[in-house]
């Protein structure tokens, strides 16, 4: 299939959706294990070429850029690569998209560009997703990435948070020609790309080359600064910037409130995955340096850190690693992708499975797991909410414990901006289309507005947000 690309320039619709395909190529399991190193294998020229000559081209709207939640041109794209036309590939990809070699890596494709592909009717998709961090890895090995800067406007604005919204704002807003800054409360940028994202998904070069970038281009990061508290919103205006974009995401891990849960050998999913993943040089300050994977590690919760949490432990020495959830996988909002590489790993379920309480052993630290067996009930707005099943307790070994069962936004912008509406829960009532908040000045976006999404979306907002952050400087 790979050996003979021939031209691809005459292939009509009917000979290309002949074209079959395998899956992207993986790093075998009991090898991948082993280490940290990223888990796929990226395209060569010649497999990246062949892929993308299976795209049909549909009419437009093609159901993948639909999908696309930064419309990205993806036929043209295809056909871009499908021609050996890498560099201008790229280029395309980042006329909507500021980091398509980490949006390539991360997305759920499956349930976006990928899995509308109309090839899905028939057999396999185009693997999008793979072609387009192929393209923006291709343009960094071999052509210079330079970001687009105008003449200088004057104008200082303060970006809160250098996750994916905050670093596509804080990038558009350069290209519009003001000066952003960067205020996060971790000592580097990159947000959940940093620490909350596994290099075996996302490796940190990929990360620090986008960030390099960006920090050439004249964008300034100012780190180990909490906004909310060891400065205000109010303190930014105050010191010249004209207008802020907050994008704090939701970094506090929600808790299950049930006994033991202080117990050493229970953490929390991001503290795990700081710990596991990151370099202790970049760790936040005042970060609990106290860690430990043990023999059984059971990890509560059905997202996509659970997954991470669970293929980390895997790769810490885990001999028994559990993930329990308390509805059935079909319920489960994390990627079916990741479950099956965690499965692949060695990673066991247990669904219909809901923890009471953590126990101790004799010397306080977690020895057992009490847990109690879930039905799914009638179905409300939330779905098919689970039900507990009387007299139905049971115990799980376990020395570790790892509690990814979802994310707040803290409160803490809200209640120190005055005028800023917020919601029940902390989240940042914005426009939908502009990201503007009731503050006159203060915009907003990522997962601080929507709450936990994806890191398309988070980019997209930051993007869009700063369009208005222009009109309101310029007008």
């Amino acid at each position: 299939m790979q050996a003979i690309l021939g031209e691809f320039l005459e292939i009509n619709r009917k000979e290309r959706l002949s074209l079959l395909t395998d899956d992207i190529d993986l790093r075998p399991a009991q090898e991948r294990v082993g280490d940290f190193a990223e888990t796929l294998i990226p395209f060569d020229e010649q497999r990246a070429r062949y892929e993308a000559s299976r795209c049909i081209h549909c009419p437009d709207p093609a159901p993948c850029v639909v999908a696309c939640p930064a419309d990205n041109d993806i036929p043209s794209a295809m056909w871009l690569i499908e021609q050996g036309e890498f560099l201008e590939a790229a280029e395309l990809y980042r006329q909507t998209s500021t980091m398509p070699e980490i949006c390539g890596r991360v997305c759920p494709h499956e349930q976006l560009c990928q899995g509308s592909c109309v090839r899905s009717k028939h057999d396999d998709p185009v693997l999008t997703g793979a072609l387009e961090f192929f393209a923006a890895d291709y343009q960094r090995k071999n052509a210079k990435t330079e970001n687009i800067q105008a003449e200088s406007s004057g104008k200082k604005v303060a970006v809160v948070g250098a996750g994916p919204s905050g670093l596509a704002c804080a990038q558009q807003l350069v290209e519009y020609g003001h000066s952003p800054t960067i205020f996060d409360a971790k000592p580097e940028p990159g947000g959940l790309l940093l620490y909350g994202i596994p290099n075996f998904k996302l490796p940190k070069e990929v990360l620090s080359s986008l960030w390099e970038d960006q920090s050439a281009g004249g964008i300034e990061f100012v780190g180990n600064t909490f906004i909310g508290k060891d400065k205000s919103i109010d303190d930014l205006f105050a010191e010249g910037f004209e207008a802020v974009y907050v994008a704090i995401g939701t970094g506090i891990d929600a808790g299950m409130d049930i006994s033991g849960e202080e117990l050493p050998g229970v953490y929390k999913g991001t503290e795990y995955l700081i710990q596991a993943n990151v370099d202790p040089k970049f760790w936040p300050k005042d970060f609990d340096a106290a860690f430990g994977t043990g023999r059984k590690v059971v990890v509560i919760g059905g997202g996509d850190s659970a997954s991470d949490c669970l293929r980390s432990a895997l790769r810490l020495g885990a001999e028994e690693v559990t993930c329990v959830y308390r509805r059935t996988e079909k319920e489960m909002p994390g990627g079916k992708k990741d479950r099956e590489l965690a499965r692949q790993e060695g990673a066991q379920y247990q669904f219909l499975t809901q923890p009471v309480r953590f126990i101790a052993d004799e010397d306080g630290k977690l020895d057992k797991i009490e847990c109690i067996k879930m039905e799914l009930g009638e179905p409300d707005d939330s779905g098919r909410r689970p039900v507990a099943i009387e007299d139905s307790n049971f115990i799980i070994e376990a020395d570790t414990a790892i509690l990814a069962v979802g994310y707040w936004p803290d409160p803490i912008i809200g209640k120190t901006t005055p005028d800023l509406d917020v919601e029940r829960w902390g989240l940042i009532l914005t426009d939908e289309e502009t990201g503007a908040t009731s503050r006159p000045g203060v915009y907003a976006g990522g997962d601080a507005v929507t709450g936990p999404d994806l890191v398309v979306t988070a980019m997209v907002t930051g993007r869009k947000a700063a369009c208005s952050i222009h009109d309101y400087l310029t007008k």
